[in-house]
């Protein structure tokens, strides 16, 4: 039964993020009808629809789909990681790291383009995640959660001072960072996907390969050792894989914030703390919190919009609250 009950939730999610493709396509500032939609997709036509739904819309689906998958799993594998609930994706410094890449590619080159600096904040990104490791792994210990969490605090704040520090002496530079960090999907090609779509799919196929052995370890150290797991190792391929997928998806779309939160613990809630279930559930529930939050953005002050990470972070905040108000948080 516990089985049959999962599946279904899987199915639920799968049919959920299905639909919201499917509105993500149709719905925008020029609503364009599902039955146009499919003889498009069918038939591309060099008509005012046919541009928006195959050059507009369909990349931005795409991105959503990918971007929101790997935030979700690289959130519950950083909860898994530290053992905490309440951890993001951003504390291991990585939204700091392609943060600080970004401002330095356009304040040194002076070009403004996505395509161009991605690398430097996908860069930049694993630069800080490997710094924090580093940090965390100093002395007789092991990298364990807690100085994991501690390295992240401390290169997020160091990170973050040199960011002002630049944007403040830099108009050019502020006005790319003022976009990029808002985190939007818009104008976002399927070029940029092309690029960030193979770290993702390592990383979530790393993510599904330590999902058994990360249970393990959620046991305990000691215990985790008992059974065979071989600690550092996990947790460094564990370290990797959030760094591929936050680091790539950070690096696309800019910082989102919530989805690496919010989705770990709905995921939990639905099929329970077994990582074999938990990390697919994200991989599909995640594309439908980033799709959703994207689409009421482009209907919520048509013909404006709001962008996808202004909307998570609005909807993300209070689910926020609600987990930290409750009586008895417990250990991933």
């Amino acid at each position: 039964m516990i089985t049959a009950g999962r599946t279904l939730w899987l199915a639920f999610a799968l049919i959920s993020s299905l639909l919201l493709c499917a509105l993500s396509i149709s719905v925008g500032s020029r609503s364009i009808g599902l039955t146009e939609v499919w003889q498009v997709l069918l038939h591309p036509q060099e008509t005012t629809e046919g541009v928006v739904v195959m050059q507009l819309r369909v990349p931005r689906t795409v991105i959503a789909v990918v971007v929101g998958a790997a935030l979700a799993v690289a959130g519950v594998l950083m909860q898994s990681l530290t053992r905490n609930p309440l951890a993001d994706p951003g504390i291991l410094g990585i939204n700091a790291g392609a943060s600080l890449a970004v401002v330095m590619a356009v304040a040194i080159t002076g070009i403004a383009s996505i395509t161009f600096y991605l690398w430097f904040a996908f860069l930049g990104a694993a630069a800080a995640a490997v710094g924090v490791y580093l940090l965390g792994s100093v002395g007789r210990q092991s990298a364990t959660p807690a100085r994991l969490a501690l390295a992240g605090v401390a290169i997020t704040a160091a990170l973050s001072a040199l960011v002002q520090t630049i944007i403040l002496t830099n108009q050019e530079a502020f006005n790319e960072f003022r976009f990029w960090t808002a985190g939007s999907l818009e104008g976002r090609g399927l070029d940029i996907t092309a690029v960030v779509a193979p770290f993702i799919a390592a990383g979530a196929l790393c993510a599904l390969a330590l999902a058994p052995t990360l249970n393990a370890l959620a046991l305990g150290d000691e215990t985790g050792a008992a059974l065979g797991v071989r600690i550092r190792r996990t947790r460094a391929l564990t370290f990797l894989a959030v760094t591929l997928l936050c680091g790539a998806g950070t690096a696309a779309v800019g910082p989102i914030a919530f989805v690496g939160l919010g989705i770990p613990y709905l995921a939990r809630a639905a099929v329970g703390p077994d990582l074999r279930w938990a990390v697919p559930m994200c991989l599909l529930l995640g594309p439908a919190m980033l799709l959703a939050a994207d689409i009421f953005g482009r209907v919520i002050i048509t013909p404006q919009e709001v962008q996808a990470g202004i909307i998570t972070a609005l909807f993300g905040a209070p689910v926020f609250i609600a987990i930290v108000r409750r009586r008895r948080i417990e250990a991933v």
